[in-house]
């Protein structure tokens, strides 16, 4: 018995079939009535395969040919793009941002402080000089009586000499290095007040304790850190003075921000030597502004502080006195070094905190007598305000960099000159042979120190000031007064000299 169904209008079923009777269950599904098995795939022809056209060609399928759901397969993302946060400028330079964005999310934070850290600060070398003139006028005045008389008047008169100003932004060296500051160190740690971290207040507790607590004080302290909890304790008198000093003495010399006080007298510090060991703090820049983003704060703010290090500013301000000095030059001098952009803030997204970010505002808010109700609120309000100035980026204008002392192929010799099994000399004092590869080779300072020997890399403050000391004296004999910062010495090669046949430009400095 054949069944055919070929309008599918009920499923075939036992029901219909006897059992005795012999059914083709191939031939019961095909429309050919001779029953026959179909054809393989292979004997199909051309015309008949789904994919293939009569001439055995590929079809093409528009893309109006399939439907793609809600849903589906559609066009592919875009690209990934960096988020770009709103920010402005400052007058100082300093960049300012008020982002919604920064205030939620600490990646987002953390790399655009990452992104501006790219962009260096300015320095500026600053030198004005100026005197003061007693001048004498004849003044004609008229008395009561209507009759003319002539008077001489005396008056003091500032007049500036000289003002102008050097670019030394241009000699920094590679990208910064990211540092933090120590948890010993007092610091803006979320609140307006200078903060140690707990963390290593065992051995502070141990010489200046906040009320003479006792060592059983200190051994719940050490309790705490080692049960993973943390506390922060408002800096004392005596811890911030010393601070201040020894933040203003680390940035007259030069100092990276990460080097702390000397402890023996007499060893120099070395920055380089430091560059391993530069994130101070127990939690990462990264932990620091999910903890900003963390707080609710009204009157927040996230400083991330831009440092030039390498030189002796004290030293190089002493020196170029000694030249305007040695012009015979008597008057009121100033020499100072200046930074501009070394500051980028991060602050609440309200308007209160837009308000305190322009001065003009500010100024009226003094007027009318209504920013020190915000200030009070700012500082003594739990929710309120608070700061975080816990890191940072240092930008080298000088720094060292470690030889591979067991080889003196990079010097220029054949055999060893140190020998890695011995202790090092004297930190700061140059082994014999040293000195003499280095007055040999281009006036390279070589130093034998107590990590090996190390190499300065960059431009020494002397040969900076070798460089310009002829150019600052002829501008102060010259009473040169310009804003616009000077970049290039002026005894150089004068560009015409140089398209002369035969004239060869002298070099300054050699390294």
């Amino acid at each position: 018995m054949l069944i055919d169904d070929r309008d599918r209008k009920r499923p075939l079923s036992t029901s219909d079939v006897g059992i005795d009777d012999h059914v083709d269950l191939n031939a019961a599904g095909s429309s050919d009535p001779s029953g026959s098995p179909p054809p393989a795939f292979a004997s199909l022809p051309i015309s008949d395969s789904p994919n293939l056209n009569a001439n055995g060609e590929p079809i093409e399928f528009a893309d109006n040919n399939f439907f793609v759901p809600p849903g589906g397969e559609g066009p592919p993302p875009p690209d990934f793009a960096p988020y770009v946060a709103e920010y402005f400028e400052a007058g100082d330079g300093s960049v300012v941002s008020h982002d919604p964005h920064l205030n939620e999310d600490g990646e987002a934070l953390y790399r655009f402080i990452l992104s501006q850290s790219h962009i260096p600060p300015q320095l500026l070398l600053i030198v004005k000089g100026h005197h003061q003139e007693h001048q004498t006028r004849s003044v004609r005045r008229i008395d009561d009586r209507g009759h003319a008389r002539w008077e001489t008047e005396t008056e003091s008169v500032t007049v500036h000499d000289f003002d102008f100003q050097i670019d030394v932004s241009q000699y920094i060296l590679r990208e910064p290095t990211q540092w933090s500051i120590p948890d010993e160190e007092p610091a803006y740690r979320g609140t307006m007040n200078l903060e140690v971290d707990g963390v290593l207040m065992p051995s502070r507790m141990s010489f200046s304790g906040p009320s003479g607590e006792d060592g059983a004080t200190e051994a719940l302290l050490w309790q705490e850190h080692e049960s993973g909890r943390r506390r922060r304790w408002k800096a004392s008198k005596q811890e911030r003075k010393r601070a201040n000093t020894w933040k203003a003495e680390r940035k007259m010399r030069g100092l990276p921000p990460w080097i702390g006080p000397p402890s023996p007298v007499g060893h120099p510090v070395n920055p380089e030597m430091y560059r391993n060991d530069v994130m101070k703090s127990t939690m990462t820049v990264r932990e620091w502004a999910d903890e900003y983003c963390a707080s609710d704060k009204m009157l927040k703010e996230f400083t991330y502080q831009k440092v030039i290090y390498g030189w002796n500013f004290s030293a190089l301000e002493a020196a170029v006195v000694a030249a305007v000095k040695s012009t015979h030059y008597n008057g009121h001098l100033t020499v100072e070094f200046k930074r501009r952009g070394d500051k980028v803030f991060v602050r609440a997204d309200n308007w209160i905190s837009r308000t305190l970010s322009n001065k003009w505002l500010v100024i009226l808010l003094c007027i009318t007598f209504v920013y020190p109700f915000i200030w009070l609120f700012k500082r003594f309000y739990q929710g309120g305000g608070g700061k975080w100035e816990v890191c940072g980026g240092a930008y080298a204008l000088k720094s060292w960099k470690l030889l591979d002392y067991s080889s003196t192929s990079a010097l220029g010799g054949n055999n060893e000159f140190v020998n890695a099994d011995a202790p090092p000399p004297f930190p700061g004092a140059l082994d014999p042979t040293v000195a003499d590869l280095s007055n040999s080779l281009n006036n390279k300072t070589l130093v034998n120190t107590q990590m090996g020997v190390a190499e300065v890399v960059g431009l020494r403050e002397g040969e900076w000031f070798q460089m310009w000391e002829g150019s600052i004296k002829r501008a102060v004999v010259g009473r040169l007064k310009s804003q616009v910062p000077l970049t290039v010495p002026d005894d150089g090669p004068l560009p015409a000299a140089l398209m002369l046949d035969g004239y060869q430009a002298r070099p300054l400095v050699t390294f």
